[in-house]
């Protein structure tokens, strides 16, 4: 069973791939390629640097950092022969259409549970795997992350709360220690289990909101779940 993981900071991610705070999203795709090519197991490199690479350069991608979630279209990083997926593609699988360096546009179907530095080999190319953040959600290691918006009410007493996840619609209990700690698990429902990668879980991280008052259904609905898990 995998365990949270401490969260990297901006600066932390930024000092792993050696990239100051005024750089750009190409500067930065640029040294996370470098850096994953020097950390990857098959170059001789360690696992556990390729991973903090991995987590450093979808830090940097978390749409809930200042940097970034404002990021124009236009300043994206030119397409280039590695693979780019979003979490859900990576979930679920599926068919992704993908430019190759000759410009040429060609269809991938992708099997469920990719993870990033997986090797896809389509149209005669061996393509590198890379999860980024979408929509709110990010991929760390097998494990999915989110975030949500709650009440602040949530946060200190606990409850039941439905989220719109990258696996559907859940309803979730929040017990009393997860509320403190602004931090959910939700066992077995991160990325299904592929190869030697056991299956990862889903970690939703609470952000109080004030202006999320609680209603007064939702504030009875909690004490009738409370009541009903007592």
């Amino acid at each position: 069973m995998s365990r949270p993981q401490p969260e990297l900071s901006l600066k932390m991610a930024r000092e792993v791939l050696g990239v100051s705070s005024a750089a750009t999203p190409a500067e930065v795709r640029k040294a996370f390629r470098a850096a994953a090519k020097r950390a990857h197991p098959d170059q001789g490199g360690d696992e556990g640097a390729f991973r903090q690479v991995m987590d450093a350069y979808q830090r940097l991608q978390d749409p809930l950092s200042e940097r970034f979630v404002q990021t124009p279209a236009r300043a994206r990083p030119t397409p280039d022969p590695d693979l780019e997926i979003t979490p859900k593609l990576a979930l679920e699988g599926g068919d992704i259409d993908h430019r190759m360096p000759d410009g040429q546009f060609i269809r991938i179907t992708l099997p469920p549970g990719l993870r990033s530095g997986d090797k896809v080999v389509a149209a005669g190319a061996e393509l590198c795997v890379y999860i980024r953040a979408h929509d709110g959600v990010l991929v760390r290691g097998d494990d999915l992350w989110m975030t949500v918006k709650v009440a602040p009410g949530l946060l200190k007493k606990g409850g039941r709360i439905t989220l719109e996840t990258p696996i559907g619609r859940r309803s979730v209990w929040i017990d009393r220690k997860a509320a403190e700690r602004g931090l959910v698990r939700v066992e077995g429902e991160g990325l299904p289990a592929r190869g030697r990668r056991p299956a990862g879980h889903l970690f939703v991280r609470l952000h109080a909101q004030p202006s999320l008052a609680d209603s007064a259904a939702l504030a009875l609905l909690r004490r009738f779940a409370a009541a009903w898990a007592a």
